[in-house]
């Protein structure tokens, strides 16, 4: 790891002045922690921001959750706020790594992670991604990668919470110098490597997210997270769901369904979306909506599990929604 300066800041101005193109900012830190461990980053300055006033609220406000940045995945998974009208995301948070990860990972954090392949995260593989010619998953031990997108670069996003956030249509409010703002939506900021291979997300140098934005949801929505992992518990995900359902009675009348673990940046299964709504939900207009989010998939060598998989989970989940799982 490289010798850096510290820098606490006090404020939002204060971070910003701070920051240049070698620093970088630190909440909960885990993240930013390992890839300076793993020679990924190697900032000259950090920039620490967890001690700033205001940004770990819970509020609803006309309408809309806020959840602020610095708010830790343990205190979103507690909140009785969020699990009552956005439980996808209280779970999402709940089933996130280990209790002790939980109480230091904050939501911003999270969203902004960098991808958990073991050819990026390893300083030996000079991968597309860190700007060499060859995607090693690919051709390699690609059996945790993506199963959609996956021709440039095969890594999976690794945001539990951006899957149900993306599924509740979230916003995130950035911050940048001389207090300019901008919202955008959280599925739009997620960037995949056909648009840009090195990155992650369109944040720009010195922004930070001062707030999330989550609508609330129908009275008569469901709100749903399942993940699959090959451990119970602390484990990544190999596939999971979140997904928003409106429904009259047995018929689904909206439906918003993200897959994790599946693509770079979490998976829209619009034709599953397209496939559920206006009918009833039984095992086979479930079944049936499950094959086609799976239509446009292209499994790697040691990956093609998954879409037995997905099919599998996205059934229950519908089901679930339904109240017969």
């Amino acid at each position: 790891m490289n010798n850096f300066e510290w820098a606490d800041a006090k404020s939002i101005d204060e971070a910003q002045s701070l920051m240049t193109d070698a620093s970088a900012y630190k909440a909960g830190g885990v993240d930013l922690l390992d890839l300076m461990k793993e020679h990924i980053a190697a900032p000259k300055r950090i920039v620490n921001i967890r001690n700033l006033q205001g940004f770990d609220q819970i509020k609803e406000d006309g309408g809309v959750l806020h959840l602020g940045p610095l708010l830790t995945l343990a205190q979103i998974a507690d909140d009785k706020t969020i699990r009552s009208k956005w439980s996808a995301i209280a779970d999402a948070a709940a089933n996130a790594a280990t209790p002790q990860i939980r109480n230091m990972a904050t939501l911003g954090g999270n969203l902004l992670q960098r991808p958990r392949c073991w050819y990026f995260r390893n300083e030996l593989f000079p991968c597309r991604k860190k700007g060499g010619e060859i995607c090693y998953a690919q051709q390699g031990e690609n059996q945790y990668h993506a199963i959609f997108n996956n021709q440039l670069c095969a890594i999976v996003h690794p945001s539990a919470l951006a899957c149900a956030l993306v599924a509740h249509g979230a916003k995130l409010e950035l911050s940048g110098a001389k207090n300019q703002k901008r919202e955008v939506l959280l599925e739009e900021f997620l960037t995949l490597p056909s648009v840009d291979l090195h990155r992650e997300n369109s944040i720009q140098s010195g922004e930070l997210i001062t707030d999330i934005r989550v609508p609330t949801p129908r009275a008569d929505a469901k709100s749903i997270y399942i993940k699959q992992g090959e451990k119970e518990s602390f484990d990544w995900p190999i596939a999971e769901i979140a997904m928003v359902l409106t429904m009259d009675g047995e018929t689904c009348k909206s439906a918003s369904i993200v897959l994790g673990a599946a693509a770079p940046v979490p998976h829209r299964a619009t034709e599953a979306e397209q496939a559920i709504t206006g009918k009833k939900v039984d095992e086979q207009s479930a079944g049936a909506a499950a094959k086609a989010a799976l239509a446009t998939a292209t499994p790697l060598a040691l990956n093609g599990y998954k879409l037995a998989l997905f099919e599998n989970l996205l059934t229950r989940t519908l089901l679930q929604a339904k109240g017969n799982a």
